[in-house]
């Protein structure tokens, strides 16, 4: 049995800058994986960003000038010893460096390769800069935010692609390593920016040909649309903001006491003066008018004392600090040689053996001589073993989840092929009434109704988590031990059980069992202080990353479970949360000695960009995406424009079309491209996103022929299997039954008796 950490013995070789693939070669690190950096001499470019102390822990660094043939030869007799590849080149760099999939294939047989471009490889934009600014203009994602004051596309200063593919990448990486464990065989994981951008959009973007109206109007960028959709965000009596979110602020003392001061004459002007509001909050107006009455803090100690879901409006940085997060792990201590005693962003997730190996970013070349002089022994070549048509073939996963975050995962498990069964009550998922929404995290599943209160359930749960190799859920803890659903029951019932809990705050600490939601952590980690842009008040992204980072949080530590089984036999505990998967995202920044935070980009107040080469810019009849980082391009990028001075070019250029600008912006070597408007139909279609697998149709039981967003990853000789749609209530009721042995007779009793349930039109 391994002494170590879970990839203890594993090596995997990181060819990359930026956040994404260092990143995920990081949260390998931390498990215990021998990671080794290759970069150029004086070291990585991305190293002049202060989050490089965080993403680029827990590795050994050699550098290498690969356009030498002597060192393009030693990296690849590191490659012949190493189990994993992770690198950002673009293809057709990838394929001059002899790193291209099909070369890697015929060379390395049993190393394990992922390749994060900005586009999928093979797509016509595949030789885009991998940048999170392009990606998320020319996919169109710019455009599905309000911005706060003003029309038009909105600089997303969340890296929402990158912060996609780091799980993307981790994922399918962990993937291939259990399909290797039975084959012997490596093989290729691709992913990309725009696929991790695309993981919040499965959630908007999707089309049925009979949609209900709740799929239709799916949830619109402007409240105006769709009040329901309207931001519970309350600005307080000092200035200070809240998130507060469910509908349970008549449970506050402090709130009843406040409506009674306004008298129902003051209520009712407050709630017929103010602008519309979410209506799920009877009184939004006389609450705004209520949480001017009081200071931030008087506000948090009332609603936390009464189980409110609420966090306050914070900026970056000030989660370094929480309780919770230091409890959990979410937050370390390093020693970095080149910034001194920091507090960084830790692992967003719980394992056993833990993601503890943590190391501060090595100085570049720190470790040449040590890999180079001491390379591992080539993997033998491994037998010709016939690999499953899916990753996760054969896993059964049993998903217990509901809303969003815990739903995910089992989701993306079911695209790897794995057999997930959706375990909910009669009544149905709440998510369920955001149609489009659940449908987004929902698909690939078989669905089977039961009243887990019922005695007579018990039976039926027993059966299944016999059978299963994971349980998955987000509920909180003591509703789960009310159920029986809890780790120890369940693994009375089959100890090789791999359970993974997602959690808002964590599984241990004061907070453990709180409730949450995705717009807490978007407060409280900063996003919605920082992506509101300088000045103005917090913005809540519509795109639920945190609930999206959370979920995809757990399906790593997920399959880091199943590699431990794999490799030991036995099972375990994982847990993930929302709080700290919010922290990993602002691992650009960190908590210096001093108290202050290394700095980090911020948003201007037109939420253009966060510099003059950075941004986006109207011209003559439309917008267009600027990434200028280095100093040539920057000085390129003034002179296209025939300018001195950079932060004049927008000026410049206002009254030139998109196409004359970029081509301009072309021939001078700056990276840009459109900002594209309205993108969902023009995605689902453009051929080049069926061509790469990008969407995806099947049959639903209701709603016609749904298309949705496709396959996040591409497995070369192996497939992802996206074959079934989000299920109807209890849709494979008798199916699953059936398949556990309950007779015909036992089936129509257990219907009978309503601890089960069929749809209604079965």
């Amino acid at each position: 049995m391994p002494t170590g950490g879970i990839l203890e013995g594993v090596q995997v070789i990181e060819l990359a800058e930026g956040i994404a693939g260092p990143t995920a070669a990081m949260l390998l690190g931390a498990a215990g994986a021998d990671v080794v950096k290759i970069e150029p001499p004086g070291g990585a470019s991305s190293r002049a960003k202060a989050g490089s102390a965080t993403w680029n822990r827990s590795k050994r660094s050699a550098t290498l000038e690969l356009g030498r043939a002597r060192d393009l030869a030693q990296l690849h007799g590191l490659l012949a010893g190493a189990d994993v590849l992770i690198h950002d080149l673009a293809p057709t760099a990838a394929a001059e460096l002899g790193l291209d999939g099909g070369t890697l294939d015929a060379r390395f047989p049993a190393l394990v390769h992922c390749a994060i471009t900005a586009y999928p490889v093979g797509h016509p934009d595949d030789a885009l800069e991998p940048s999170d600014a392009l990606v998320l203009a020319r996919s169109g994602l710019m455009d599905e935010q309000l911005p706060v004051s003003r029309r038009g596309p909105v600089y997303l200063r969340m890296p929402l692609a990158s912060w996609g593919a780091v799980y993307l990448a981790a994922a399918g990486v962990m993937a291939r390593l259990l399909v290797r464990e039975k084959s012997g065989r490596g093989g290729v994981v691709n992913t990309s920016l725009l696929q991790g951008a695309l993981v919040p959009m499965t959630m908007h973007w999707a089309r049925a040909t009979h949609p209900t109206p709740s799929f239709a109007i799916g949830m619109p960028k402007d409240p105006a649309e769709y009040p329901a959709i309207t931001p519970t965000l309350f600005e307080c009596a000092d200035g200070k903001w809240i998130h507060v979110m469910g509908s349970n602020l008549d449970s506050s003392p402090l709130m009843e006491k406040t409506l009674a001061e306004l008298g129902a004459e003051g209520v009712a002007a407050a709630n017929a003066g103010g602008p519309s509001g979410n209506p799920n909050y009877r009184n939004f107006g006389a609450n705004q008018a209520a949480f001017k009455r009081y200071d931030r803090e008087t506000w948090l100690t009332d609603l936390w004392a009464n189980d409110v879901a609420v966090q306050p409006c914070v900026p970056m940085g000030v989660i370094f600090d929480d309780e919770q997060a230091n409890t959990n792990g979410y937050v370390v201590d390093v020693e970095d040689p080149q910034w001194g005693t920091v507090r960084q962003a830790g692992i967003p997730f719980t394992t056993t053996p833990p993601s503890t190996f943590i190391t501060p970013q090595p100085q570049p070349g720190a470790h040449t001589a040590d890999v180079l002089g001491a390379p591992r022994q080539p993997r033998p070549t491994p037998s010709a073993g016939a690999n499953p048509r899916w990753p996760l073939e054969g896993l059964k996963v049993l998903d217990f989840g509901a809303y969003l975050a815990g739903p995910i995962a089992p989701m993306m498990m079911a695209d790897l092929g794995a057999d997930v069964i959706k375990v909910e009550h009669p009544a149905g998922d709440f998510m369920r009434f955001v149609e489009r929404t659940f449908a987004g995290c929902q698909r690939g599943k078989r669905d089977l109704a039961v009243d887990l209160k019922r005695p007579s359930a018990r039976p039926v749960l027993e059966r299944l988590v016999a059978g299963a190799d994971v349980v998955h859920h987000n509920l909180r803890m003591p509703a789960a031990r009310k159920l029986g659903l809890d780790y120890e029951s369940l693994r009375a019932i089959n100890p090789n059980i791999v359970y993974c809990h997602v959690s808002s705050y964590g599984p241990a600490g004061p907070r453990a069992d709180w409730p949450g939601f995705d717009q807490l952590f978007q407060a409280a980690s900063g996003w919605e202080w920082e992506g509101a842009g300088d000045g103005n008040r917090p913005m809540w992204h519509r795109f639920g990353m945190m609930d999206h980072q959370g979920g995809m949080a757990s399906l790593v530590a997920t399959l880091l479970g199943l590699y431990w089984r794999e490799r030991t036999g036995v099972g375990q505990f994982v847990a993930a949360s929302l709080l700290g998967a919010s922290i990993l995202t602002t691992s650009e920044t960190m908590k210096l000695a001093d108290g202050t935070l290394a700095p980090y980009d911020h948003l201007d107040a037109a939420q253009m960009g966060v510099a003059p080469g950075r941004r986006i810019m109207p011209v003559a009849d439309g917008w267009v995406a600027i990434d200028a980082t280095s100093g040539p391009q920057l000085q390129a990028l003034a002179g296209a424009a025939g300018l001195s001075d950079p932060a004049d070019v927008p000026e410049a250029f206002r009254t030139r079309t998109v196409g004359d600008t970029i081509a301009a912006l072309s021939r001078a070597g700056v990276p840009s491209t459109d900002v594209r408007l309205d993108q969902m139909d023009t995605f689902f279609d453009d051929p080049a996103t069926w061509d790469a697998r990008l969407a995806c149709k099947y049959p639903h039981m209701t709603l016609g022929t749904v298309e949705q967003i496709g396959s996040l990853w591409s497995f070369g000789d192996l497939t992802t299997r996206l074959d079934r749609s989000s299920p109807e209530i209890g849709e494979h009721t008798g199916e699953i039954l059936s398949e556990l042995g309950f007779d015909h007779a036992e089936v129509a009793s257990l219907l009978a008796s309503g601890t089960v349930a069929i749809p209604r039109n079965s």
